[in-house]
């Protein structure tokens, strides 16, 4: 499996779906990406999206997300209850399956750098990715929001931009790009619209007003409720707890006979800092959650590698239409790139092996793991295909934008298995070169490598070509064809 990092860009629209819908989307092209979150608040005016990707292409996914709003969302006229200083407000990447702190800081950079230079927007570095310690506080460099910060930049030092002009953008605003640990994002609502008494509250309990150590805390209101919200982030959930939180507002608001009404989580949300609250609700002793949370327990038990691989091989079986076999030459030709990298790993412990062919092994082997992680990732971009072809066709039939997005799904849907293929004849010429190299035990595993890259291109293949009927362009189908026919 790819390493992969978490990002949850937030925007400063919340109210407009198909402005969200077309960020959300520009973010969801980009091969590996998975979406697993969208959360909309009309009064905060503001969505978070919530995906993973590959450590390879996330910076992409939220660059395009950047762009795409920068595009649709205005902050001469937007209004919200949420602090915002951009059209795109914050992107941080968080460390998930595989990937690290460094990752996501250099991410961060990547990120930064090409918002700066190629959307004209300005670039703060937040968190672990500060390079400037004043920066490490979200809420410090956000602290004017937009139109104090349109005032303040150029002219005052302290607010010149990591990365971009050194000038807010007319419309984009400034965005703060970061790395960080998981923190809790929740909301604590009041039976109070007394926006003094939220005030005083949400400065009593956070950190940076002698409270809780890893809160942050502001007060808000919620105009269709017309009561009083305390929205909080936990930077650090060990230190300061979901529960801490909730009692020290409980503490706060009970003498003036204010109580909380119900509270809300934003985005995804750690299990652990869940399991953490009701274990100190319930007051549990020795409570193990490894061993005494039954789904958890279920999923050690069936999370090796066999029940992962059946669990492909069923989705395969059924009668769904994803995935297919587009998905099934993807993950055929990564297989061969792992099992090409197994026979090298083998071979590089062996003292049998001279170190010359050592050294050709591991500049191959580099390669090839750069070429398996694009290839696993080409396995959810097939199917990512036929969703856009499905959504074209639930179009209105009289709509202009129907036959040009069914033609750029079928587009897609021919280039995404020749990407596929392309990737494989890369991991085919790469290992081709440490042949000579591998020790004999393991030749057998290499050569299956070879015949699965050879298998996945033959595929991919009949995954171009079914879809060439259906595109418009004669001269891109006529293309396409000349390119998968080099290929197989």
């Amino acid at each position: 499996m790819p390493k992969l990092v978490e990002c949850v860009p937030n925007f400063s629209e919340g109210r407009d779906e198909a402005k969200i819908n077309a960020i959300v989307e520009a973010a969801r092209t980009v091969p590996g990406v998975i979406v697993l979150d969208v959360e909309k608040d009309a009064d905060h005016n503001r969505t978070v999206l919530t995906f993973i990707a590959p450590v390879e292409t996330a910076a992409d996914a939220c660059f395009a997300a950047v762009k795409k709003s920068a595009e649709l969302i205005d902050l001469n006229s937007h209004k919200g209850e949420h602090p915002r200083m951009g059209a795109t407000d914050v992107a941080p990447f968080i460390p998930v399956m595989g990937s690290t702190v460094e990752d996501c800081v250099a991410l961060a950079g990547k990120l930064g750098e090409k918002i700066g230079s190629e959307l004209g927007i300005p670039v703060y570095l937040y968190d672990l990715a500060a390079r400037r310690p004043e920066r490490k506080n979200l809420a410090d460099v956000r602290k004017g929001q937009f139109e104090g910060l349109r005032g303040e930049i150029g002219k005052n030092p302290d607010k010149t931009p990591d990365f971009g002009p050194d000038k807010i953008h007319p419309t984009a605003g400034a965005i703060a790009v970061g790395a960080r640990r998981q923190i809790v994002n929740f909301n604590i609502n009041l039976d109070t619209a007394d926006m003094e008494l939220g005030k005083a509250v949400a400065k009593k309990i956070r950190a940076s007003g002698g409270g809780l150590p890893c809160l942050r805390a502001k007060e808000i209101l919620l105009a269709a409720r017309n009561q009083v919200q305390i929205s909080t982030v936990l930077t650090d959930y060990g230190t300061t707890s979901i529960k801490a939180a909730v009692d020290a507002v409980e503490r706060e608001t009970t003498p003036s006979g204010v109580k909380i009404t119900g509270t809300e989580l934003i985005g995804l949300t750690a299990g652990d800092a869940l399991i953490a609250y009701a274990a100190e609700s319930l007051k549990t002793e020795n409570f193990n959650p490894q061993a005494q949370i039954l789904e958890t327990r279920i999923a050690e038990l069936l999370g090796g590698w066999q029940s992962g691989a059946g669990n492909f091989v069923e989705a395969l079986a059924s009668s769904a239409p994803t995935p297919g076999g587009g998905s099934a030459a993807a993950q055929t030709s990564a297989m061969g790139a792992a099992l090409g990298l197994m026979a090298m790993a083998v071979s590089l412990q062996s003292k049998k092996i001279s170190e010359d062919k050592k050294a050709v092994m591991r500049v191959v082997h580099a390669k090839v793991a750069e070429l398996k992680n694009a290839l696993s990732a080409c396995v959810s971009e097939d199917a990512r295909a036929y969703d856009m072809y499905v959504a074209a066709r639930k179009l209105p039939k009289d709509s202009p934008e129907r036959e040009a997005a069914m033609q750029s799904a079928a587009k897609y849907a021919a280039q995404a298995p020749l990407k596929t293929a392309q990737i494989s004849r890369l991991a085919i010429i790469e290992l081709s070169a440490a042949g000579g190299c591998i020790h004999a035990p393991v030749m057998s595993d290499f050569r299956c490598a070879m015949h699965l890259l050879k298998a996945g291109i033959a595929c991919a293949a009949e995954n171009v070509r079914i879809n060439l009927d259906s595109i418009a362009d004669k001269a891109c189908a006529a293309r396409l064809e000349k390119e998968i026919a080099s290929l197989v």
